[in-house]
Formats: C-alpha cells, structure tokens, sequence
C-alpha cells in the first residue's frame, strides 16, 4: 500500500484546496472524490525521500611504507 497525497478542487473563487493523504494500492485508479465529503479531488506530486541501508564506513587503513602503494594518493 502506498500513501497519497489528495487536495480537494476548490468550487468558488477564494476557496482554498484542503490536502489529506490516502492509502491505496499502486493499481487502484486515483480518487475522484473525497472518501468523507465527495468533494471533487486530484492527487499531489510531491518530491519523494530517499533511505540510505548501508552505513558509512571509513577508508581502508593505509598498508605502510612496506607496500608499493605507500604514499599514493
């Protein structure tokens, strides 16, 4: 289930659109109507948010001066 966000279309001028989210299926249809009121809707693009799964970890440890690589970078 994927969460929504809806507003309602305003009917007269000066009204102002009240936005609430929805849980449905990415396959259901979008609304049309507000499930309580049956006001006329549209479904909100908004930015999405990104999860970042790995943690940070820190460079490997320099090999010394034995190893060829010693001093590169």
């Amino acid at each position: 289930m994927a969460t929504y966000i809806y507003e309602t279309v305003p009917q007269k001028p000066g009204q102002k659109p009240k936005r609430f989210e929805h849980s449905q299926s990415m396959n259901d249809a979008p609304l049309t109507k507000h499930p309580k009121t049956g006001e006329p809707v549209r479904r909100i693009i908004a930015g999405g948010f990104g999860v970042i799964t790995q943690k940070a970890t820190p460079p490997p440890a320099p090999c010394g001066n034995q190893c060829g690589c010693y001093g590169r970078n």
